[in-house]
């Protein structure tokens, strides 16, 4: 197999396994938390602000992936042992690039949601945005809990 073709393999492998990251949003539920009791307080927001939510910072396919690519373009260079040494180096530089990439690439966009309850405890949420619905101070919202987990809904 050509290395091209390899390398597009590769690549439909990344953006695919890319877009399995999870979900932040306040729509978003695992199968796991679904059916069950959630608690439900009511506030105002006080405070809204943009974030950024880290993505996957030891994520495999990244490093797999761009391991496998850096070997085999490392392999191209050079003769002997130091056809091998490059091989090596290129597998380590390309695990570490492909390791940025996915980082890069599974960043979320969102939103530190302070929000003052009816019962007056004020309370801070960091959650992903929701196809660009961001909340604005006075939003009268909802906030559901469950397990350690909070969301905040309209």
């Amino acid at each position: 197999m050509k290395f091209v073709s390899k390398l597009h393999i590769f690549l439909a492998a990344f953006i695919f396994l890319s877009g399995c990251a999870s979900n932040l949003t306040g729509e978003n539920y695992s199968s796991q938390e679904a059916r069950k009791v959630q608690s439900v307080s009511y506030g105002i927001v006080t405070s809204a602000r943009a974030v950024i939510i880290d993505g996957r910072e030891r994520g495999i396919v990244g490093t797999v992936g761009g391991a496998a690519v850096g070997g085999v373009l490392g392999n191209k260079v050079g003769g002997g042992s130091g056809k091998d040494l490059a091989t090596a180096l290129g597998a380590v530089a390309g695990a570490v690039i492909g390791q940025k990439i996915e980082e890069s690439a599974t960043r979320k966009q969102g939103q530190e949601i302070t929000v003052r309850l009816d019962s007056g405890e004020s309370v801070s949420i960091v959650q992903q945005v929701n196809q660009g619905s961001f909340f604005s101070v006075n939003d009268r919202v909802r906030l559901l809990e469950q397990g350690g987990t909070t969301r905040v809904s309209y």
